[in-house]
């Protein structure tokens, strides 16, 4: 794909941010579209790139694998081949940490041990009850507890750091020849003994200075991990990733990057002082939302997650997409729906459809984060041409992709199977509601008299609480509770219980509301 067509693609790109008390929730819009959705619980300690100092359990000869405790409910899985070549060096230079706490020892003095060889068995490396140093390569999925790698790395906006390695690649997405010969001879001339480092795509025609300052933070970043392990007793967390708002932005960060807008002042301030770090001349497209409506609201997220991530999936003159989730893989089943096209033949309709259908799950892919296996059921086609475009055509689009992926041709069944990697659990967004009326009961008091009880409700929570609450309802409530303006059901409500603000939420249900204090806080309802 030319330069040119990703700048067709993506023109205007926007961050948006939710933090809220328990969760934080990452946006990315582009050209207004929702594109990615990330979900951080903001007491998930798991997550990928955290370092752990971890007990070996149990030895697996048959997997060829150890499970390792961190301090999960579950214990953590260390396939052979996760443990890297360098562990040895790895392992000896924990254990000299470990007996003189004094100072950190030097990478460049460490002695290089044999490294293992890729035919090797885990039991003739590990035994159970020995503390290693691991890092989460996935996080816990299902029933599945977290999967480790003992190659560790830590990861920069231009540089991926990874100790003992001692060379440097150059990522295979820069392709002039000239740029991937002075990337490496520079990070060669200015790397400390001991490190090796990947120099990642974003790096292309950077300086000299910023690459070596980069490179500065990551050695001391580790170099304060291992000051960390010398004072940590058992199993702990040795080095935590930077947050999900943060790793995002590093990742994904560029030119077209117009806004990001976020709706807390803590996060807003580590954003911004992010952001003056790796690009001081984009400062200023973060903003701080201090809107009464939900910020989701306001940028029109809420309604695309309940319209784009629901089974049934609507995306062109009828056609729809089909998705369902299992343990083992997803399926996406394409549908040309009631459309019909007059003086078209079959083979001609279908085709069109089918590559309708690719930009959108494409899209889906990346919104919900699919990965592992997708089987994708086409509308058979006859023509070898046709197939072998629809193939490309999803191959094109997948370019953009982060994530690593492979993509096999149609089969004669007219599936095309895509692998995409999986890191973490897939996007699952419940878009269905409970009852409007009956809430779930199958019985329900009058409608008429919701208001008359949502006042009464209201009432309660002042007298509790006191005034400054924000009350949010659905949209049709808070308009027939503003409508007017002298008579409205709110002014009223103002004159007889003091200051207080209703606002609409497309989050809700048609009867269900939320109450909220003047520091944002979610108030218990009374009747729970």
């Amino acid at each position: 794909m030319t330069e040119d067509t990703k700048s067709k693609r993506i023109v205007n790109s926007e961050l948006v941010v939710d933090v809220q008390p328990k969760e934080v929730s990452i946006a990315l819009l582009e050209n207004d579209r929702l594109t990615e959705i990330n979900k951080e619980t903001r007491e998930q300690i798991y997550a990928v790139g955290n370092i752990y100092y971890g007990k070996v359990k149990k030895i697996m000869p048959g997997l060829n694998a150890a499970f390792v405790d961190i301090g999960y409910g579950k214990d953590a899985f260390l396939h052979y081949l996760d443990l890297g070549s360098t562990f040895n060096t790895l392992n000896g230079y924990v254990q000299h940490a470990m007996e003189d706490k004094k100072k950190v020892p030097s990478m460049a003095r460490t002695k290089q041990q044999t490294d293992l060889p890729k035919d090797g068995m885990i039991a003739d490396v590990l035994q159970v009850g020995q503390q290693i140093l691991v890092q989460v390569a996935k996080e816990p999925i299902s029933t599945k507890g977290p999967r480790l790698t003992a190659e560790i790395s830590i990861a920069g906006r231009y540089l991926v750091l990874i100790p003992f390695a001692d060379k440097v690649s150059v990522s295979a997405k820069i392709e002039s020849v000239q740029e991937r010969t002075r990337l490496k001879q520079l990070i060669q001339s200015v790397k400390p003994k001991g490190y090796g480092v990947i120099v990642r795509t974003v790096a292309e025609d950077k300086k000299v200075a910023e690459l070596n300052n980069e490179l500065r933070v990551l050695v001391k970043r580790w170099e304060d991990s291992v000051a960390k392990l010398q004072k940590s007793n058992g199993i702990s967390l040795i080095t935590e990733e930077i947050g999900r708002t943060i790793g995002i932005i590093r990742d994904i960060f560029n030119p077209t990057f117009q806004h990001i807008h976020v709706n807390d002042p803590e996060v807003y301030q580590e954003i911004k002082d992010y952001i003056r770090l790796i690009a001081p001349e984009s400062e200023g497209i973060v903003s701080l939302y201090q809107g009464e409506l939900p910020i989701f609201d306001k940028f029109a997220i809420t309604k695309q997650l309940k319209s784009g991530l629901g089974r049934t999936v609507s995306f062109k003159n009828g056609a729809y997409l089909i998705i369902e989730h299992t343990e083992a893989l997803h399926v996406i089943d394409v549908n040309s729906g009631n459309r019909s096209k007059a003086g078209n033949d079959q083979e001609a309709n279908a085709f069109e459809v089918n590559m309708a259908a690719a930009d959108e799950i494409v899209h889906q892919l990346r919104l919900r984060d699919m990965g592992g296996i997708v089987v994708i059921d086409f509308i058979d086609m006859h023509t070898p041409e046709h197939k072998q475009e629809l193939y490309e055509h999803v191959k094109e689009l997948m370019s953009n992709d982060r994530a690593k992926h492979n993509i096999l041709p149609l089969s004669k069944f007219g599936l095309m199977q895509i692998t995409r990697q999986r890191v973490r659990p897939v996007i699952d967004v419940d878009v269905t509601e409970v009852c409007p009326v009956c809430q779930g009961k199958g019985k329900t008091q009058s409608t008429l008299l919701f208001v008359d009880e949502l006042e009464q409700i209201f009432a309660d929570y002042i007298q509790q609480f006191g005034k400054d609450i924000t009350l949010f309802v659905h949209p049709y409530v808070h308009a027939y509770i503003t409508k007017g303006w002298w008579n409205s059901l709110k002014r009223k409500w103002k004159r007889q219980y003091g200051k207080f603000k209703i606002l609409p939420s497309e989050e809700l249900g048609l009867f269900s509301y939320k109450l909220y204090d003047k520091k944002k806080n979610e108030l218990k309802l009374l009747n729970q």
